[in-house]
């Protein structure tokens, strides 16, 4: 016998936001894991000082920064789940020029830059500004598509915070007691880079979309004016996602007549 179809929809509902969650999670957990690599990165040619790592924090701030303005305004042209995995794996991938790069670009820096405070603040923007850019834009974009209506606004908002920050101090604990003890930094690198093309391949599975694209079969129905099937789903997705899907006619609030 099948489930009735509103326990669909609720199971489908916790998938979506548990791989939103896995998403924010992991981004936090990458941002870290990326930062404490660069020090160790950068350690051979312009040292472990405060400068040093003054010159990488900054990076990382100012990108992260850059990266929340942008995943904000990217979160108001149709945000999908997709898109936000889509992100992820932009971020992972744009890391790839510190496997390919990396110390051949970091040998000419400190040859041509002798100071260590500006060699390092250089190779930080030139290695680390992008992804970690592109990592910001996760946790706006993924905020969007997670709050259903202004009541529980905050408390999703503080839970989907919640585990970007616990993914950071996961990724700061696990790289700096772990994973540098048994692996070499290309070797981390690679580990993340597939994970995170994992976890952006999970938004791809059909359960990724299948809310949207019970809206998209409804959405006929409901422009050729049968209203009842159409409606409870528009129904559920605006109650689900906090705005109409495309092609459903929410109802409109009724005027007051005076006498």
């Amino acid at each position: 016998m099948a489930a009735p179809r509103s326990c669909q929809t609720s199971t489908l509902a916790r998938v979506y936001r548990a791989l939103l969650y896995l998403i924010a999670g992991w981004s936090g957990f990458f941002i870290m894991g990326v930062e404490l690599l660069g020090g160790r990165l950068l350690a051979p040619y312009f040292g472990s000082s405060i400068y040093v790592w003054g010159a990488i924090i900054t990076v990382f701030m100012l990108a992260l920064s850059i990266g929340y303005l942008a995943g904000g305004r990217a979160s108001l042209r149709t945000p999908t789940l997709r898109r936000l995995a889509l992100i992820l794996f932009a971020a992972a991938l744009t890391t790839a020029p510190i496997l390919l790069y990396g110390d051949a670009l970091l040998d000419r820096l400190s040859g041509a830059v002798h100071d260590p405070r500006f060699g390092s603040l250089a190779a930080s923007m030139l290695l680390f500004f992008v992804p970690t850019l592109i990592s910001g834009m996760v946790s706006p974009y993924a905020v969007r598509l997670l709050v259903a209506d202004l009541r529980g606004a905050g408390d999703r908002v503080g839970r989907l915070y919640f585990v970007s920050t616990f993914g950071s101090a996961a990724g700061t604990l696990l790289t700096s007691f772990y994973l540098v003890l048994y692996l070499e930094i290309n070797q981390i690198i690679e580990l993340m880079l597939a994970i995170s093309t994992l976890v952006s391949a999970l938004a791809f599975l059909p359960t990724g979309e299948v809310v949207p694209a019970c809206v998209r079969r409804a959405a006929a129905p409901a422009r050729a004016g049968r209203t009842g099937c159409a409606r409870c789903c528009c129904s559920a997705w605006g109650r689900w996602s906090g705005l109409p899907p495309h092609g459903c006619r929410m109802p409109r609030p009724r005027r007051m007549i005076r006498a």
